[in-house]
């Protein structure tokens, strides 16, 4: 196979595993890519043809994984930018306080989801709550049932990152809406009685709300989130839009505001944009009260 259909090759590549030439340590899909992939597999023993094919695809993915912080740019290793993790690259997020899983005071998840093998992209957010008193709660309850999701919000504003987000999260509920989606646990204990905590700790009070209604019903009195809860969740938001193009929209009702009740295209899988994870399912009252469309106008 001569250069020009090697560079060809490669290009075709990388637009269906998902990997750039950066990975390599180029810039550009030309002869240089060719040498570096080439010089890459024979450290790996394996055939130097100069593609990144399956094989070498995965060769290249572990050790970015195995690696992430020795490739991490330079923003992030003085502390000045903040990032998440998307098929192994580093997402720019516009926001001060990020934690990401393999980090020293990160939080990681370390079974309970599916790992992938080449670029996948999903096509709608999902809120829920933790109905935990801190985002370090639901990581260890996550870690005891087997399950996971991408990302929580702490009761300061704190975005833990837990997995890659390339990585298939068991947070929705099947495995139609897992494949398709990220998802986020907004830390919130519930409970009013929990009010107290939140205070002892200066958090200061959680907003009490009285009148939040989903599936027809009005909900119990429950604990709200705090405004830089909802601030955290906006820049995420608008960083996973960036990066995975999930569209800023979110099911509306009849009166063009939030939809209270199950989208028929969200549980069918068909919806793309934000919602909350009761949008899927009548099993499902979280995030009854978060106003999802204001928030995306405010982007």
């Amino acid at each position: 196979m001569g250069i020009e259909n090697k560079i060809f090759y490669n290009e075709g590549s990388a637009a269906k595993l998902g990997w750039t030439p950066e990975w390599f340590g180029c810039s550009k899909f030309n002869e240089k890519l060719v040498s570096a992939i080439e010089k890459f597999q024979k450290q790996c023993n394996v055939a130097a043809d100069g593609c990144c094919g399956p094989s070498t695809y995965r060769r290249v993915l572990n050790e970015r994984v195995a690696n992430l912080e020795e490739h991490a740019p330079r923003g992030h290793k003085n502390n000045t930018e903040s990032f998440i993790i998307y098929n192994s690259d580093y997402i720019p997020i516009e926001w001060p306080k990020v934690k990401l899983f393999f980090e020293g005071d990160g939080l990681r998840l370390r079974k309970g989801y599916k790992p992938m093998k080449h670029k996948r992209d999903p096509k709608f957010f999902v809120c829920h709550w933790d109905v935990c008193l801190s985002s370090e709660i639901c990581h260890r309850v996550l870690s005891q049932r087997g399950i996971s999701v991408h990302f929580a919000i702490d009761n300061d504003g704190t975005i833990y990152q837990f997995m890659d987000m390339n990585d298939v999260a068991w947070h929705a509920g099947g495995k139609t809406w897992n494949d398709r989606s990220v998802g986020v646990e907004i830390s919130s204990a519930f409970y009013p009685k929990y009010q107290s905590w939140y205070e002892k700790r200066d958090f200061g009070s959680r907003p009490v709300i009285t009148d939040a209604i989903v599936h027809g019903n009005t909900l119990e009195t429950h604990l709200g989130f705090y405004d830089v809860q909802l601030e955290a969740l906006k820049a995420l938001m608008k960083a996973v839009h960036k990066c995975t193009g999930i569209p800023l929209q979110t099911p509306l009702d009849r009166s063009g505001g939030t939809n209270t009740k199950v989208s028929k295209k969200c549980a069918e899988g068909r919806f793309e944009g934000f919602i909350s994870h009761y949008h899927l399912t009548k099993r499902k009252i979280d995030c009854a009260g978060l106003d999802i469309k204001k928030l995306l106008e405010e982007l």
